[in-house]
């Protein structure tokens, strides 16, 4: 029955990116699920039944601009202490993609954690990029944000030092398109990027407030 209550509702994360990070938190327990987390698949299932009304619109608009937030915790998980990693992406003012998903090695500085999963995040925008260009839809430089000002210099930097010297090659492709001018890597300005509940246990508050960014009545 677990198991079955986890593919119901990785099937909804597809249109409600609310319930992205604890539908994939109590996924991890499939092999030995115990009461605990049945009754917290329990309290989501409650919890979409209060929100049916909740849907994804998209807007008309003349903007069809690509802009990407990415963001992750350090060391978040209690058991292995592996990284969770969230990213959102929206064309114009409409959300069209969201992750959220723990790291398979452990990072060793927050830094790492952010500058990892920017590279995840410029990858899902390339291949929307693409996408728009058979439609005759070009973007020359797309924004990406976050709030480490330290994976924004690695960034920028084509220099291996002591502290990042260990990260694998494949994550470092990010420069080459900052480099390009493909990409512009900036931080975030107020400090909390939009994909923030997409890796982190919020408040009922917080989460009333982040919801209303990828979901509308």
């Amino acid at each position: 029955m677990y198991r079955g209550m986890v593919g119901s509702l990785l099937y909804l994360t597809a249109s409600r990116p609310g319930i992205m990070f604890s539908v994939c938190v109590y996924a991890r327990f499939q092999v030995r699920p115990k009461e605990i987390h049945l009754q917290a698949f329990k309290h989501i299932l409650r919890y979409l039944k209060g929100t049916t009304n909740l849907g994804i619109n998209f807007y008309k608009s003349q903007n069809f601009s690509l802009l990407g937030y990415c963001d992750a915790d350090y060391t978040g998980d209690k058991w292995d202490r592996k990284s969770t990693s969230g990213g959102c992406h929206f064309l114009g003012r409409c959300v069209v993609s969201w992750t959220s998903k723990r790291k398979n090695t452990i990072a060793l500085s927050t830094c790492e954690a952010e500058y990892v999963i920017a590279g995840q995040c410029l990858t899902q925008l390339l291949w929307i990029k693409h996408q728009m260009e058979d439609y005759n839809i070009y973007e020359s430089s797309i924004p990406v944000l976050c709030d480490n000002t330290t994976a924004i210099s690695i960034s920028k930097d084509p220099v291996l030092h002591s502290r990042t010297k260990h990260i694998e090659i494949k994550h470092h492709f990010i420069r080459d398109h900052v480099q390009k001018r493909n990409l512009r890597f900036s931080i975030c300005l107020n400090g909390r990027t939009t994909s923030r509940y997409l890796y982190q246990a919020r408040s009922r508050r917080l989460v009333e407030r982040y919801v209303r960014i990828g979901t509308d009545r």
